[in-house]
C-alpha cells in the first residue's frame, strides 16, 4: 500500500522560507483561517504567543506551508512544511529538494535564485547529467538542474 507523505523542512522563520520556496517553485502559500486562530486561542487550545502577524495577517508563528498548484482540493495535498526551530542549522542536509528547471535553463535560474538570496556552493555531473548544488537563504541545501 503506497503512503501520502509531506516534507518538513525546519525553519528559523518558517514564513519568511514559504513565501522563498513558493516563489522558487511557482507554488502557492498556504493561507492562514484567521477566524480559526483566534477561535483556538478563545477555547485554550492555543495563547497569542504561538500566533504572530506576518504580511499583515494572524497566522500560526511555529509553521507555514506551500503547495503544489496542481494539488488535489479534496485529500492530502502536495505541501511542503516550514517548521520552527529553535537551533540554527549546523551540518550538511541528509535529504534536499531537486528543482528541475531544464538544461537550457539552468544559468538564468541560478542567477535568479543567487538574486533572491540562494548561494552557489558548486556544480556536479554524473555521466550526461549536471547540476547546481545551492543554498536556500537559511543554509539548506538544494539542487538546480
Amino acid at each position: 500500500m503506497a503512503h501520502d507523505f509531506q516534507v518538513v523542512v525546519d525553519s528559523a522563520d518558517p514564513h519568511v522560507l514559504a513565501d522563498w520556496w513558493a516563489e522558487t517553485l511557482g507554488w502557492s502559500v498556504e493561507p492562514t483561517d484567521e477566524d480559526f486562530v483566534r477561535e483556538m486561542i478563545a477555547k485554550g487550545y492555543a495563547t497569542d504567543s504561538e500566533t504572530r502577524t506576518y504580511r499583515g495577517s494572524l497566522v500560526w508563528r511555529a509553521g507555514a506551508g506551500i503547495r503544489h498548484p496542481d494539488s488535489p482540493p479534496e485529500g492530502p495535498p502536495r505541501r511542503i512544511l516550514f517548521q520552527e526551530v529553535p537551533e540554527a542549522k549546523t551540518v550538511k542536509n541528509r535529504v534536499h529538494m531537486d528543482v528541475w528547471v531544464g538544461a537550457d535553463n539552468v544559468e538564468a535560474s541560478v542567477e535568479k535564485l543567487t538574486a533572491r538570496g540562494a548561494k552557489f556552493l558548486h556544480r556536479g555531473r554524473q555521466g550526461p547529467h549536471s547540476w547546481v548544488t545551492m543554498a536556500d537563504p537559511e543554509g539548506n541545501e538544494f539542487c538546480v538542474s
